[in-house]
């Protein structure tokens, strides 16, 4: 049941009639992992704070750096060569109390991530490197886990969701196969803030409307954002059967 202060707190997206006090309770009783506390994560974690999930896995063995502040908002000034994790913490607590949140301050090897992940019942992935997104793949199509997988680099971003509950949906590695080589990361190629701002929270709704229930999210849909022309564009992505994580000989 929802108390008297989490129905006055979360009233306004009760409201909504795709969401309601049953949508609500299912946010309640969710246990989703973050994996990764920068630009991407800052803002999903905050927005998955603020509508009422029940537990939050915060995983990042990173400390804040001064640099990360231009765009990771859930950190501030004072948090500086303080372990991203623990900056997360703080904030989230003094923003809803009500959540539990579970720390996860080690990078994850194999076995970690896999019990991390069994653990919970989404994932989004938040990181800035291709190892870790495909390790977290592998996991999630492993477990069954749907995953909620964000990018931002320069002045673009990508967005999809992958679920291997369903049948049609295709995995990331269905999309990026085994990446490439010549990967860049922020630090060497710079982002502006508000698209990552944009691409996170863009994660937290598609995370609401897997718990919650409503709406149509983007598995097999890979939407592209180009914050230049401020435009949107949608590619349709299909399932590989010959995929080497998700394909039919290996599920």
């Amino acid at each position: 049941m929802l108390t008297d202060n989490e129905l006055l707190r979360y009233s306004r997206q009760i409201l909504l009639p795709q969401i309601d006090v049953d949508g609500q309770m299912r946010l309640k009783g969710s246990r989703v992992l973050i994996v990764g506390l920068g630009g991407l994560g800052a803002p999903v974690a905050l927005y998955l704070a603020a509508a009422g999930i029940g537990e939050l896995h915060l995983a990042d063995f990173d400390t804040v750096d001064l640099t990360n502040l231009q765009r990771q908002i859930i950190h501030g000034t004072d948090s500086v060569g303080v372990g991203k994790v623990d900056s997360a913490i703080t904030r989230l607590t003094a923003l809803n109390p009500d959540v539990k949140l579970v720390a996860h301050r080690q990078a994850l090897d194999a076995d970690s991530l896999g019990a991390a992940i069994a653990a919970v019942d989404l994932v989004l992935d938040c990181c800035d490197n291709f190892g870790t997104r495909e390790a977290v793949n592998a996991a999630c199509v492993a477990a069954k886990k749907p995953l909620v997988s964000g990018a931002a680099i320069r002045l673009e971003g990508q967005l999809s969701v992958f679920d291997p509950r369903r049948d049609d949906s295709p995995c990331y590695h269905c999309l990026y196969g085994h990446g490439s080589e010549a990967e860049l990361t922020c630090s060497e190629a710079g982002v502006v803030g508000p698209l990552v701002g944009l691409v996170g929270s863009l994660q937290a709704l598609e995370a609401l409307k897997l718990l919650a229930g409503f709406g149509e999210p983007l598995v097999g849909r890979l939407l592209l954002i180009d914050a230049l022309g401020s435009r949107f564009r949608e590619l349709r992505v299909k399932r590989d059967p010959q995929c080497a994580v998700c394909g039919a000989a290996h599920g």
